[in-house]
């Protein structure tokens, strides 16, 4: 069951106490709310690479190999001479995008409009960011492995950078959804 579900079950049947009084209430919350923090944190500081091996149990370049498949090894050269470039690119906009992720979890609770800028305009940046390196990438891989298989590399690559950013998404919580808990617990 992931973290999220669970928090979302479990704040249903707190809030469902209507007995409590809603400063005990209040205080228990926030202390659940620290202890997801404290989880969140501690999964963002994971990388993307060692997100993709817990996700499909090896490491990314067997999932790449196993994947791309080539028939010989001039082509299988040439790709994994420029994947090697690659990944020395993509990693650092993974690590910018655990960054991002990683200063929202820190101070979604106090978010104002000026942070919330900043972290929108970083993201933003990042996926275009992301965007430039595919198209670059697969300017160097057709030539090389031609644009079947330099298309089917890009496709796999945004795949995982989905399957990513959909793992740490569905573990912080969304703009305002502290509040709205906080506020139905005082009704």
């Amino acid at each position: 069951m992931n973290k999220s579900f669970t928090l979302f079950i479990f704040c249903n049947i707190f809030l469902s106490f209507t007995i409590l009084n809603t400063a005990i209430m209040k205080t228990l919350f926030t202390t659940l709310c620290f202890f997801l923090i404290f989880s969140v944190s501690a999964q963002l500081t994971k990388d993307d690479v060692t997100l993709i091996q817990e996700m499909y149990g090896k490491e990314k370049r067997d999932l790449v190999k196993e994947y791309m498949r080539f028939n010989d090894t001039v082509s299988a050269g040439a790709f994994w001479k420029i994947y090697d470039s690659y990944e020395t690119d993509r990693k650092k906009l993974g690590g910018d995008f655990i960054g991002i992720m990683q200063d929202y979890a820190e101070n979604f609770e106090q978010l104002d409009d000026k942070k919330a800028d900043e972290l929108v305009t970083k993201m933003s940046t990042n996926n275009i960011a992301y965007e430039n390196l595919y198209i670059t990438y697969y300017n160097k891989l057709k030539p090389a492995i031609g644009a079947l298989k330099a298309s089917q590399f890009i496709q796999m690559e945004a795949y995982f950078r989905s399957a990513i950013k959909t793992e740490i998404l569905d573990e912080i919580p969304f703009i305002g959804e502290i509040d709205s808990i906080l506020d139905d617990s005082e009704e």
